[in-house]
């Protein structure tokens, strides 16, 4: 499964290693499993109190809610108790596989002179995991839509298998070789395929209208005074008020607390923007790259994130949404969502008719 496969661009882009079910097969390893591991994400990383912890803990100390069984003592209190950061963090499948193949079955608690490089390989295994998700989604979609540029489309999938191949190589291989990869060096060429893919889905989103279905208004790419152009704000769908309209060049900056309601953002490039407390509701986020963008308190009540692209389920947990909203597909909707449509934004509604 780490062969990198043939170089050409002929070849479909779920095959890997020669087998085309290597992609989804790695995707769905790609999900926490609390009960394999040895409560990784409850030691490693360390928080301040803030918003999303009610105290502070540093890194490599256990959370005083860990059991001796590496389960936490008060997981279906974590809201409530005022733990937000914990009900957002996903390891993508790290913990076990860091606990179950890396380390063979090992803990930190019985063996604790390999605690800190079992730590330290936790916190690289995160990274490569969370990169085979984007990728496996890059080329899943990407394989759905290679018959409208060929040649391009066949290099572009060539390099996203590259970088498939190396980051599932260095998953199976064992902590030395792990504490040395660089991770830099791995973000950036990820980011720089994906960023690829990105553009390319933006502006042929399978399954979806092109982003320039409506004349250019809003596409992808910024082929018109649209969001993803720099030159002019968002608009209502409809032709409704947008709320306050997004001074030029907003989408190179961060957005927290933007007036986004309404907003047409489809094939967007907000790839790693800050849109904490964003008011996102009824906002046209199909085909949007929303890959490492924080929405933390983001208002999507009634938005549309059809083939929005590269979201994670710990993005949507970290919002707030309604069964208005219209997921990707693959997530599920927040259990602490609201069961309807809040009355009050009915009420904001029938004023501005």
């Amino acid at each position: 499964m780490t062969d990198r496969g043939p170089g050409g661009g002929d070849a479909p882009a779920g095959r890997v290693g020669g087998s085309v079910v290597d992609v989804a097969a790695v995707a769905a390893r790609l999900r926490a499993d609390c009960g394999r591991c040895a409560g990784l994400c409850c030691v490693a990383p360390g928080f301040t109190r803030s918003a999303d912890f009610p105290v502070s803990k540093p890194p490599g100390v256990a959370c005083g809610h860990l059991t001796g069984g590496f389960t936490c003592g008060v997981h279906d209190e974590l809201r409530p108790r005022g733990f937000h950061g914990c009900v957002v963090f996903d390891c993508h499948g790290a913990g076990q596989q860091v606990t179950e193949v890396t380390f063979a079955g090992g803990d930190w608690r019985a063996d604790p002179a390999t605690a800190t490089r079992m730590f330290d390989v936790f916190a690289v295994m995160r990274t490569l995991h969370e990169s085979l998700r984007h990728l496996a989604e890059a080329l899943t979609l990407l394989d759905a839509a290679v018959d409208a540029s060929p040649v391009a489309d066949g290099k572009l999938l060539a390099a996203l298998r590259a970088e498939w191949a190396a980051a599932l190589a260095f998953t199976e291989a064992d902590a030395d070789t792990l504490l040395a990869v660089d991770l830099s060096a791995h973000r950036r060429a990820v980011h720089t395929v994906l960023s690829r893919a990105s553009a390319r889905l933006r502006a042929h989103p399978p399954g979806l209208p092109a982003a320039g279905g409506d004349g250019g208004r809003g596409a992808a790419g910024g082929r018109g005074p649209g969001p993803g152009s720099g030159r002019g704000g968002p608009r209502a769908r409809g032709g409704g008020p947008a709320g306050r309209p997004a001074p030029a060049g907003v989408l190179a900056a961060d957005l927290v607390g933007a007036r986004l309601a309404g907003a047409d953002l489809r094939g967007a490039d907000l790839a790693g923007r800050l849109l904490l407390g964003a008011d996102l509701r009824r906002a046209d986020l199909r085909a949007a790259d929303l890959r490492g963008a924080d929405l933390r308190g983001a208002e999507l009540g009634g938005a549309d994130l059809r083939g929005a692209l590269f979201v994670t389920q710990p993005q949507l947990d970290s919002a707030r949404g309604d069964t208005a909203t219209i997921l990707p597909a693959a997530l599920v909707r927040p259990a602490h969502w609201p069961a309807q449509v809040p009355p009050s934004t009915g009420r904001r509604r029938a004023r501005r008719r």
